[in-house]
């Protein structure tokens, strides 16, 4: 069993990744239904509004924290290879850093940034959103996985 700074920040690892995991899966189960549900120039707006709110301090903090956090937890196993829990714990860090936040860099944000460029109301907008909606949600249901499984894996790696 890990002890010591090593259990602090696997604890650490599986709340953050719990915490992030927990965000998308609301996006995953009703927030993106919920706007799917509106006139296009309303979801359009809501969205656009949804991710300009989203980067805040709080949000931020958990979400890039927690993906140092497993690069931290990467490193460390790296240098250490603890008995027992290597592979749970590079796993942990590999769903979180490549099936999470690399996810989020490569699918989702760029959706949001073309999203944001455009007018709620405009023919453009009006057209893209059906796209958009399901693109975004089929890559969030892959972060959200990814989430689950980084938490998972650390969670076994404490046990």
């Amino acid at each position: 069993m890990i002890e010591g700074p090593y259990f602090v920040l696997t604890v650490a690892g599986v709340l953050g990744t719990g915490l992030v995991a927990g965000v998308f899966c609301a996006f995953s189960t009703f927030v993106m239904k919920g706007l799917a549900a509106l006139p296009p120039a309303q979801g359009v707006a809501a969205m656009q509004a949804i991710n300009v709110t989203a980067v805040t301090p709080a949000f931020m903090l958990v979400f890039l924290g927690s993906a140092v956090l497993c690069a931290v937890l990467a490193v460390v196993t790296f240098v250490l290879w603890p008995d027992g829990a290597t592979v749970e714990l590079l796993l942990g860090s590999a769903l979180y850093l490549f099936g999470c936040f690399g996810v989020t860099i490569a699918a989702n944000v760029p959706r949001n940034n073309r999203l944001a460029t455009m007018e709620p109301g405009s023919p453009e907008a009006v057209a893209y959103w059906p796209a958009y909606v399901s693109e975004w949600s089929t890559w969030n249901h892959v972060r959200t996985l990814a989430a689950v499984g980084s938490t998972l894996s650390y969670v076994l790696a404490l046990t």
